[in-house]
């Protein structure tokens, strides 16, 4: 018989100790990401936050969901202080912490209502935690893209990029790897919780989506041969504050580029912002790239602030000496707020005129696909944070991609986990698409990563120096390129309307009775 007694949906601890659990859990998941990087964190950390939410009000929901969000954002995004100050970084953090508490109501609501609705023991040990597993990748999704283009930095699923687990995500996407393991999670909480009834059995759900987690295989692409890349970091002074003399940037690159410049190679890259003047508009600057192309007998991938009209965008350019350049354009998508643009800047100026005066860049979204074919090989692209939007990744892939080049300057984080962070994210895209990955940034860490996510070449932070690497190329589209879109519609909006359907049918119920 189902279990409908209020048991079922009783908190499992006082407020106050969930409160407290919930200072420890934002901690201890943000250990699972660099630069600590002890992926099994992460599991507890969602524990933490799970059992405080089990029996919640919708107040106590947000409390505990509050405490845990500032937990973890405030000490995930610390480096946002190394140059911009305390101010934007408790602005990023807070609106985070905001959302992740309203976030938790749901998680709450469905510990309450699936068990007076379905409260038999599978129930408890399958699909409770499927839909709490569903809510909270949910929520990671709406974070992920609202307001204005989301902040998808504290993804569950991205913690997992040195541990085993990472090759689901070339199955189901980062998203769905999220899913996987706050299922894990729950069910294990409700295994628990039921295991006096049920036996070792209890332990059953959990353990088969665990075990499928560490033993299926990354999705096999095809190999393709491979492609030589020179890829340059500089180490010149790309920080938006630096002092820095005219192209003094370029200059870097070019310093650092001598390194390599007798080297035979397929490709020459350089990282975003790697130019700081307009190639376009230059021509001394069109004049030094076309020597250089010349000099090292290959195409250039180059990066630069570019102004087309009243517009400016940040562009990644194909360049080649004799051709008609630039060869091929990629217009970053997602510029970044507060960093590359001010969305609303006469709102924000009305708060904070002094900060917002800082910033003057107003880059515009680009339109074009993020990919390039260089001599027949498809290059996939991805420009600094856009590393962190799925789309953007996976449109590369689908454009042909049998290569990913990520151009990024890490700058304006000289000296934090932002890097480290970043670069995380660059490998499980490697491992989600099953394509090499040059991740070449102005000031570091750079790396040239294999499909399988082993790194095949680097470069430590803060030294000028360069690469040529023989990088693998593949071709086939993973299981996450080309259903990781619906498995992110059929987890986030399938779980809400699955709450939504729950709570309805409640209320008939009670309206009955």
């Amino acid at each position: 018989m189902p279990d409908s007694t209020p048991a079922a949906s009783r908190p499992l601890i006082p407020l106050w100790l969930a409160l407290v659990g919930a200072l420890v859990g934002g901690a201890v998941l943000d250990a699972a990401f660099p630069d600590i990087g002890w992926w099994p964190l992460a599991f507890f950390g969602v524990a933490f936050s799970l059992v405080g939410l089990i029996g919640r009000s919708s107040w106590g929901a947000v409390a505990v969901g509050a405490v845990f969000g500032a937990s973890f954002y405030f000490i995930h995004i610390s480096w946002i202080t190394r140059y911009l100050g305390a101010l934007p970084w408790f602005g990023l953090a807070g609106i985070e912490t905001v959302f992740f508490a309203l976030g938790s109501i749901p998680i709450a609501l469905s510990y309450r209502w699936l068990p007076r609705l379905a409260g038999g023991r599978w129930a408890r040990l399958i699909a409770l935690p499927a839909l709490v597993a569903g809510l909270w990748t949910a929520r990671e999704l709406f974070m992920g893209s609202w307001p204005y283009t989301g902040f998808p930095w504290g993804r569950i699923g991205m913690s997992q990029s040195e541990s085993p687990l990472a090759q689901i995500a070339s199955w189901t996407g980062v998203s769905g790897l999220t899913f996987l393991m706050v299922f894990v999670v729950a069910a294990a909480i409700e295994g628990v919780r039921v295991v006096r009834r049920v036996g070792i059995r209890a332990a059953l759900p959990a353990g088969v989506v665990a075990v499928v987690l560490l033993v299926v295989p990354a999705f096999p692409t095809t190999d393709a041969g491979s492609y030589r890349i020179g890829s340059v970091q500089g180490n010149g002074p790309a920080g938006y504050f630096d002092e820095r003399e005219p192209y003094g940037v370029m200059r870097a690159q070019l310093d650092a580029t001598e390194a390599i410049i007798d080297e035979p190679m397929d490709l020459l890259v350089w990282p975003e912002g790697g130019i700081d003047a307009d190639p376009l508009s230059n021509d001394s600057v069109a004049e030094v790239l076309d020597r250089l192309s010349t000099r090292v007998d290959a195409p250039l991938l180059v990066n630069a602030a570019t102004a087309r009209g009243e517009n400016i965008y940040n562009t990644s350019m194909l360049w080649e000496a004799g051709a008609d350049n630039p060869l091929a354009i990629h217009d970053k998508s997602r510029p970044v707020p507060m960093g590359e643009y001010v969305p609303d800047r006469w709102f924000f100026e009305l708060i904070v005129p002094d900060l917002i005066g800082l910033i003057q860049r107003e880059y515009t979204p680009g339109s074009n696909p993020p990919f390039m074919d260089v001599a027949g090989v498809g290059v996939g692209l991805a420009i600094c944070f856009d590393v962190l939007y799925d789309d953007v990744i996976w449109s590369g892939a689908a454009e042909g991609a049998q290569v990913y080049v990520f151009q990024t300057n890490n700058a304006d984080f000289r000296d934090t986990d932002e890097n480290l962070q970043q670069l995380a994210f660059a490998r499980m895209r490697a491992i989600e698409t099953g394509r090499s990955v040059v991740n070449i940034s102005t000031v570091g860490t750079s790396q040239v990563i294999a499909p399988d996510g082993r790194e095949l070449d680097g470069l430590p932070a803060a030294v000028a120096g360069a690469m040529i690497t023989d990088v693998p190329l593949r071709t086939g589209l993973t299981p996450a390129v080309i259903a990781g879109g619906a498995v992110q519609v059929a987890l986030g909006w399938g779980s809400v309307i699955a709450l939504l359907a729950a709570g309805l049918v409640l209320a008939l119920r009670r309206r009955r009775t």
